[in-house]
């Protein structure tokens, strides 16, 4: 069976023919999207930088709406500099992984005033700039300043990995499919081939069921002579996640508003708002309230509701219990009230959305799905 040592820039079915294919195959079938160039056109390089960093771990169609709400809002890289940190959390909520957002403001910061608003052009530059790693960096080179560059995104790994065979699973093949990705990288036109490499393995290349009949590269393809593509490219197994659990805090005082606090800026959810709990520790069973009360953010009679409220991060599992509680004053405490119908133009990270629902629906104030 074919393998990754089996796999080389010179062995490589006619890249200057499979340039002309894709870019052939892009020409007619070119994805619209809302942060790229039309044909012929010159792409913004706050568009395309903005839309990469929103692009990682998250899907297309889940990034357009997002996108269009920055770029209403925030026109050029300078507006996006000049905005409050917290609007442009609240402005991602959603999104996850939120140390990107917070990156993504500084990295405005950086553009704006120590570069005149422009972006580097050279790949080397835009890596050091705070939240652009070597994706970001390749991508915005060659898309925005058409510079030769070996963009390789989930879709590319992919698309390469079934191009030439290459059966070493990843993420250990990365380096493999890196030097494969250079190797068919053109001098002529690199940002459109780019995305159409991206647009190949969205489409057509998929991970189900790729519409190999449909490829411009199916006859040049290994993965397709050799009857394997399908389970291309390898993985390894992913270890099964473990499961935290803690209470959660939904404290109220007279006024109706409810208490949030923002977590440490570094780690998970850095600088996000949230409703004061216990530690999140991994443990058989979630604990009652009565174990969690020296987190609790005041002394007052505290009830669990029924039910549990779950969420799934990359790496573990979160199960929480809620305790809701009620004060007639407004101690000093380590965070601020909010109304809660003014809890959704708060930077809630995703999973204390759930628990504001959860409350509400035991409340009777909406259904479970609704703030």
């Amino acid at each position: 069976m074919p393998d990754s040592s089996s796999s080389s820039p010179d062995s490589s079915p006619g890249a200057a023919d499979l340039q002309r294919r894709l870019l052939d195959w892009y020409d007619r079938h070119r994805r619209t999207l809302p942060w790229r160039a039309p044909p012929g056109g010159r792409a913004d390089p706050y568009h395309v930088w903005l839309s990469e960093i929103m692009l990682q771990q998250t899907t297309v169609a889940a990034v357009g709406a997002y996108f269009r709400d920055f770029v209403a809002r925030w026109p050029t890289v300078q507006d996006l500099a000049d905005a409050d940190l917290d609007d442009v959390l609240r402005a991602w909520a959603g999104l996850g992984y939120y140390a990107r957002a917070r990156n993504l403001h500084k990295c405005a910061r950086v553009v704006a005033h120590d570069r005149g608003g422009r972006f580097p052009e050279d790949e080397e530059e835009l890596r050091r700039l705070p939240g652009v790693g070597d994706y970001t960096a390749a991508a915005v080179a060659a898309i925005a300043f058409d510079r030769p560059a070996a963009v390789m995104d989930g879709n590319v790994e992919r698309v390469v990995a079934r191009l030439h065979a290459v059966t070493q699973p990843l993420p250990d093949a990365k380096p493999a499919l890196k030097v494969l990705t250079s190797a068919l990288t053109p001098a002529y036109r690199p940002g459109d081939h780019a995305q159409a490499m991206m647009d190949l393995g969205a489409t057509i290349c998929t991970p189900r069921k790729p519409k190999c009949i449909l490829c411009p590269w199916s006859g040049g393809c290994a993965g397709r002579r050799a009857g394997i593509e399908a389970g291309l490219p390898a993985k390894r197994p992913k270890p099964e996640r473990p499961t935290r659990r803690a209470v959660i805090f939904w404290l109220v005082n007279g006024k109706g508003a409810v208490l949030i606090r923002r977590r440490p800026e570094k780690g998970l959810l850095g600088g996000m708002m949230e409703f004061p709990s216990g530690p999140w520790e991994p443990r058989p069973d979630l604990p009652e309230v009565e174990a969690a009360l020296d987190s609790a953010p005041a002394r007052t009679a505290w009830k669990a509701l029924p039910g549990i409220v779950r969420h799934t991060f990359t790496h573990f599992h979160l199960e929480m219990r809620v305790a809701v509680g009620r004060v007639g004053y407004e101690p000093p405490l380590n965070g601020r009230w909010v109304p809660v119908d003014q809890l959704g133009e708060e930077a809630l990270p995703t999973v204390m959305a759930k628990v504001a629902r959860h409350v509400m629906a035991a409340a009777g104030r909406g259904p479970a799905g609704s703030p």
